[in-house]
């Protein structure tokens, strides 16, 4: 059995890892940091967790204790600065650390200060992890110490273009991406654009031009991306929808874009290639992905949709699903494949 330890876990995405931890087989709960709400039951702040979890205290973090307590795995909800200056103190001192913020994500350091406001002071452990997507790198993750989980936007944009600019079926310039939130990608702590008030009935992009997702979904696809997020008035889920050019002699067609997906995905418990048009309802709560494309005869554009849930898949599970990896036990353990529904 191993033995996890969330830091910062009174976040949404810490409340996902304990929600999904409840029903991991292979995988016991030792720690649940929560600095915020230090000394708090976590089923007073989730009701939700008030049957796998009656008694959970969310302790103040001690990083002598973490080191005491043997810990296999580390997941660290936390702000992006955050995670960076702790990471150092973790290493060595548990198994493998899981970290669900930027910190760790975009291998050319010079590129925080630009997109994420910081200069990155840990170079050396940025060259050393491994990015946590499953689907693109999962020969990288057993033995990982440090797993950098992608942005939610990222895995839906990454999952919907990936195979056919692997196959190079899309040119690698003037991709589009436009994907829509629901509120709970913003976090737990509310703010004027987020209060039920102003997103309730409303529906709006934000981030345009540089939001901070850009060069993370780039680097994942090796092409230019124009990416514009939205935030729908739901509280989880994530439809990216993506426009491509083809290129190069291919006999295109929308089936032979599905057969390319199918084929891509064919071995991946966690993604769907579906006809239809994938819905944010269908992945409500679920580690799954559905994807689908079409081939546009009359403007001769690529499309491609990919819906996720942005907890699961899009942060918590997907960091869940690439620590199982990691360690070497069941990929879909703890991990629902189906979505709650209606």
């Amino acid at each position: 059995m191993a033995r996890a330890g969330i830091i910062g876990a009174s976040g949404y995405t810490g409340a996902e890892l304990l929600r999904l931890l409840a029903g991991h087989p292979q995988m016991e709960l030792v720690l649940a940091t929560g600095d915020s709400n230090a000394g708090a039951l976590a089923s007073d702040l989730y009701p939700s967790l008030a049957g796998p979890w009656p008694d959970l205290v969310f302790e103040r973090f001690d990083s002598d204790r973490v080191a005491m307590l043997g810990l296999d795995v580390v997941f660290l909800g936390l702000p992006h600065e955050a995670s960076m200056a702790l990471v150092p103190q973790l290493a060595g001192s548990v198994g493998c650390v899981v970290d669900l913020s930027a910190a760790f994500r975009l291998r050319d350091p010079s590129l925080y200060p630009q997109w994420y406001g910081f200069e990155h002071n840990q170079v050396e452990l940025l060259e050393r992890a491994v990015y946590g997507l499953p689907e693109r790198t999962r020969k990288d993750l057993p033995g990982a110490t440090l797993i950098a989980t992608p942005g939610c936007y990222v895995t839906a944009a990454t999952l919907a273009l990936a195979p056919l600019l692997d196959a190079g079926i899309i040119g690698r310039s003037g991709i589009i991406v436009d994907a829509a939130s629901g509120v709970s990608g913003a976090g737990r702590v509310p703010t004027a654009t987020t209060a039920f008030g102003t997103v309730d009935e409303n529906f709006t992009a934000y981030g345009l031009l540089d939001h901070r997702h850009t060069p993370e979904i780039e680097q994942n696809l090796g092409a230019q991306v124009l990416f514009t997020p939205h935030l729908a008035p739901m509280n989880r889920g994530i439809l990216a929808t993506c426009y491509a050019r083809p290129v190069g002699a291919h006999d295109l067609s929308t089936g032979s874009l599905l057969e390319e997906f199918a084929t891509a995905y064919a071995h991946e418990p966690f993604v769907v290639v579906t006809s239809g048009s994938p819905s944010t309802k269908a992945s409500l709560g679920s580690n799954t992905a559905y994807v689908t494309a079409r081939y546009d005869e009359r403007t001769g554009y690529v499309v491609t949709l990919c819906a996720i849930d942005n907890l699961t898949k899009g942060a918590s599970g997907g960091a869940l699903q690439a620590a199982n990896v990691a360690l070497g036990l069941d990929e879909t353990a703890g991990l629902p494949k189906a979505g709650v529904y209606p």
